[in-house]
């Protein structure tokens, strides 16, 4: 079955007790139980534990990314943390040195707290990427296309050097989405999402999720953190999100038509220093992008010539794009990303990253025209 048809009916199946053909919203936060022995009386006990339109969107989530088994959470940060967690203690991790910026600070600030150490690597050095694995590396943390400097790494490679060192390979695929990029597919064990982005797709609901390759060990660990400590999903987040993805495709072929066509423009405007996006031959790993995504996304980055104070002045100027963080969504933004990342940033100052929308991609262009003048 192809994806576009996956998309709309994973997890749409129609309720039995009304025939509704859209799912319904279970909000109870704790369910009856038996009177005879005191176990739930329909497999639910509390919201914590479990929800039935939870239970509905994981289902869908492990479907669209051809994965055994899948956990919705909070936000893409609570996934995070929870596979982090399920690490056994003194478990090294490797961490791409280009990549969402709050992932690096859970490597600094909280891994200690956890008994975790870890290492930034430039992930598309595969040589470089082998030495500095050590004996206790438990977990490989690749993000592609990368935040902010939309960086491609080769995942096939990533499985054979995880394969040989016993080495989890975790994906973060919240640019790419399951629509033009599935990891498990390549061999990786999870891939992660923030589906508060292009899953939720209208930048009105929080949330994240893991897909597991296999339904093992490793599942039954991060199904545990997230009961204890308690980052599940709210049951309307799980609906919006779940209604997102059936829509998921068209909407990102869009943001894919729109992203190609705005990244030429900026890729010959006289006043950008270099454009980074993975639809373009100049990108380092175009070659590797169109072998393993169907398509090359709706995220770039740009360089902005005359330093920090020159792309804050083109940000300031857009009319149609919408200074803010975040992405994903119908609309397009805008950001200053270096502002945005705080003290820790490692971001270059001239940079703003552009989730590019489902406008009109004419007006995306004179919009960003008129800003460069």
């Amino acid at each position: 079955m192809h994806f576009e048809t996956k998309a709309v009916h994973a997890g749409g199946e129609s309720d039995e007790k009304t025939g509704a053909v859209s799912p319904p919203i279970y909000l109870s936060t704790t369910f009856e139980r038996n009177k005879s022995d005191g176990q739930p009386s329909h497999g639910y006990s509390y919201i914590r534990d479990h929800n039935p339109t939870q239970t509905r969107l994981e289902s869908a989530l492990a479907e669209i990314d051809s994965g055994e088994a899948a956990l919705a959470f909070a936000s893409g940060m609570a996934a995070a943390a929870a596979l982090f967690q399920s690490l056994p203690s003194g478990s090294h991790v490797l961490i791409p040195d280009d990549g969402y910026y709050a992932v690096r600070i859970l490597g600094t600030d909280f891994f200690p707290r956890w008994g975790l150490t870890h290492e930034l690597v430039e992930m598309t050095d595969l040589g470089r990427l082998r030495k500095a694995i050590r004996r206790d590396t438990r977990a490989i943390w690749c993000e592609t296309p990368s935040n902010p400097l939309l960086k491609v790494v080769d995942i096939a490679s990533l499985v054979t050097i995880a394969r040989e060192t016993k080495a989890l390979l975790i994906v973060d695929g919240t640019f790419a989405t399951p629509a033009l990029q599935r990891p498990l597919e390549l061999g990786a064990d999870v891939v992660m999402h923030s589906t508060t982005k292009y899953f939720g797709g209208h930048s009105d609901v929080q949330g994240g999720s893991l897909a597991f390759r296999r339904r093992d060990a490793l599942f039954e660990q991060v199904l545990e953190v997230r009961t204890i400590v308690g980052g599940v999903a709210s049951p309307f987040n799980s609906w919006l999100i779940l209604r997102g993805i059936r829509s998921l495709s068209a909407r990102m072929r869009v943001h894919c038509e729109n992203a190609k066509v705005v990244a030429n423009f900026l890729a010959k405007h006289q006043r950008i220093e270099a454009v980074n996006y993975p639809g373009l031959p100049s990108h380092p790993a175009h070659a590797v992008a169109a072998r393993q995504m169907s398509d090359f996304g709706g995220m770039m980055s740009i360089h902005v010539k005359g330093g920090r104070e020159a792309a804050l002045a083109v940000a300031a100027k857009t009319k149609v794009f919408t200074r803010a963080t975040s992405l994903g969504g119908v609309e397009s933004l805008i950001e200053h990303r270096a502002s945005s990342e705080g003290p820790t940033s490692r971001t270059p100052e001239n940079l703003l990253r552009l989730s590019i929308g489902l406008e009109h991609p004419q007006d995306l262009i004179d919009d960003l025209a008129q800003a460069l003048e």
